[in-house]
């Protein structure tokens, strides 16, 4: 029935002192959002400035210093952008949710996170910092053609607008759990200051407020994990509970890829989906082609792939934490978490709600992640929309004045439509497992097509479309038909166990259900989401490789060596025919950049 009471409690009188939102955290979070307006406004007027007073004679010298910083920032500030940026809301809150509901496993996407460091240096930066690009896509048209160049940055633009409602999302149930405030108030105030600040500061500003954000990040993280970690007694009683409860285990070696997470999974699936969302991704890359050379490039991947693994250890310690806090009281039995996305912010409450400001340090550590990935977000969709929609229908040159209304104007429209899609992530479930899901519709495609074009020279462009429309179509399918399939409780994925025998408080649980886990038949959609993104990429990859049988093989002596994998150029272009075909320039250029 319900639970043993203690004192005379209810949920909802716990759930209203966890609500200890006060003047010092409102105080905090205005301070964190005032701050990044400052530098906004700070860049935008600075860059404006300098590009009246230098009246250069090259054509929009301003979207060049707006998108990619005139290539001359600095690597440290890049590297904490792009931890800032990947590190979301999504991952803070979102990793620890998993790791409350299904354990330790998750944390073996380290591996993954190596294999993607290592093709970004052997494969994807060299090709693109070689080619001195704006939009990682203007590669796809190096390569192929303006159709799969559109087409790739369609994909692009699809994933980032499933993406960016998630990441506006998840701060914003932090918020609404630790104050009350209403969920779509929050979004828009908070999108409304980094839509302005993005649109009026450019890549600058994304870099240097990512920089601010990335410290009370870090910061906040440290903070719960010390002071919840002695509140239960230490690190010991910690890995005692969690090891009775399941949730640190050795890896699951089941080759069966249907079940949510074996190691498998995760090193192979998961890792493919971290590196199509770093190599690939303008939001990501962006900022690596704002860095002066490639080695500069290099040492910004090392210090964000050792940052990241960091990052991420610590939010796998706090979902450890969680269970270790609530072991005996469950906050979503008790329905004291109104959704399981809230179980970190109930953990800080409890910890730090009784430290004015402290609450609000860490909610803006929470808030900064995900606007600095609504940010970056907001400016790669405008690199993508001047460089890749808009020039090539162009007879004429775009003026100066014309390319800041098109950027600025970007910038505006996308975050308005981002802010809308929340209504639609909302009525949807974990935001893990549901980034993890929905982006590779278009990402894994998208992935076929730069590894087709880099590691399979002789794919001409119309192959190449074939394979993108048949991988978008095959994931399309496969990812739609799962969440229905979730919806419906045809796929259920059983958690780690709880219990509320220890609550102090009344609770309604005769709405607590058992999911019905009975066996159905395996169908191609039961496959673990995390290798939906693998699949994509290979069907893309294999397609346009067999359609070459109809179609023909293009005619690699006609290709830029830069457009291939850099292991690969001398395989197809001996230096015996190098004067033959034209090349010996762009190898030396090559080989200075590597």
């Amino acid at each position: 029935m319900n639970s043993t009471v203690v004192q005379a409690l209810s949920v909802q009188d716990i759930s209203k002192s966890l609500q200890g939102f006060g003047t010092a955290d409102y105080a905090v979070f205005s301070c964190m959002l005032a701050v990044c307006l400052i530098i906004g406004v700070y860049f935008g007027w600075k860059d404006h400035k300098r590009c009246r007073q230098q009246k250069t004679s090259r054509r929009n010298s301003e979207a060049l210093d707006y998108l990619v910083g005139g290539r001359k920032l600095k690597i440290f500030p890049v590297a904490m952008s792009l931890v800032a940026s990947f590190i979301s809301g999504i991952a803070l809150i979102g990793a620890s949710t998993e790791t409350y509901l299904y354990g330790i496993h998750f944390g073996f996407i380290f591996f993954g996170i190596i294999m993607m460091a290592i093709s970004m240096n052997f494969l994807f930066i060299p090709i693109f910092h070689a080619l001195e690009i704006t939009s990682v896509y203007e590669y796809l048209y190096l390569r192929f053609d303006e159709r799969v160049r559109l087409l790739g940055s369609i994909l692009f633009t699809i994933a980032t607008l499933l993406h960016l409602p998630i990441v506006i999302f998840v701060p914003a149930l932090a918020f609404n759990q630790v104050s009350g405030i209403n969920v779509h108030f929050i979004t828009t105030v908070v999108c409304t200051v980094c839509i302005f600040y993005t649109g009026v500061g450019g890549i600058k500003a994304v870099v240097w407020t990512d920089v601010l954000q990335t410290i009370v990040m870090v910061g906040s993280l440290v903070l719960i994990m010390w002071k919840g970690t002695a509140d239960i007694g230490g690190i010991g009683v910690l890995i005692e509970r969690n090891l009775a409860s399941g949730r640190i285990e050795p890896p699951n070696l089941n080759l069966d890829p249907t079940e949510r997470m074996t190691l498998w999974t995760i090193v192979f699936g998961g890792g493919v989906f971290w590196i199509a969302k770093n190599s690939i991704h303008q939001m990501m890359v962006q900022r690596y082609l704002s860095l002066p050379t490639f080695r500069d490039a290099q040492r910004a991947l090392f210090v964000y792939t050792i940052c990241i693994i960091c990052l991420l250890s610590m939010c796998f310690y706090n979902g450890l934490l969680i269970y270790a806090t609530f072991h005996d009281c469950d906050p979503l039995t008790t329905k004291l978490a109104r959704a399981k996305d809230q179980l970190l912010p109930i953990l800080v409450m409890k910890v730090l709600g009784g430290y004015p400001g402290l609450a609000g340090l860490f909610i803006s550590g929470i808030f900064s992640a995900s606007l600095s990935s609504l940010s970056t977000g907001l400016n790669s969709l405008a690199a993508i929309v001047l460089e890749d929609f808009v020039k090539p229908l162009l007879k004429n040159r775009l003026t100066e004045r014309q390319t800041r209304y098109l950027m600025r104007g970007t910038v505006f429209v996308f975050g308005a439509i981002a802010l809308v899609l929340v209504i639609v992530v909302e009525k949807l479930g974990t935001v893990l497992q549901l980034s993890m899901s929905l982006v590779p519709i278009s990402l894994g495609p998208l992935l076929g097509i730069f590894l087709t074009g880099m590691l399979l020279p002789w794919i001409k462009p119309k192959s190449a479309l074939i394979g993108a429309a048949t991988g978008l179509l095959a994931m399309g399918y496969i990812v739609i038909r799962a969440q229905i399939a979730i919806a419906s409780k045809e796929i259920i994925y059983p958690v780690k166990p709880v219990s509320t025998e220890g609550c102090i408080y009344d609770f309604d649980n005769s709405t607590v259900q058992e999911e019905n886990s009975a066996s159905v038949e395996k169908s191609i959609h039961h496959v673990s989401f995390l290798y939906y993104t693998l699949i994509g990429a290979v069907i893309t990859s294999v397609t346009a490789l067999l359609s070459i049988t109809c179609i023909g093989q293009q005619d690699i002596s006609k290709l830029n060596p830069l457009l291939i994998a850099p292991f690969l150029r001398k395989y197809f272009y001996p230096p015996e025919n190098s004067n033959k075909i034209g090349v010996v320039h762009c190898f030396e250029e090559a080989d200075t950049k590597l």
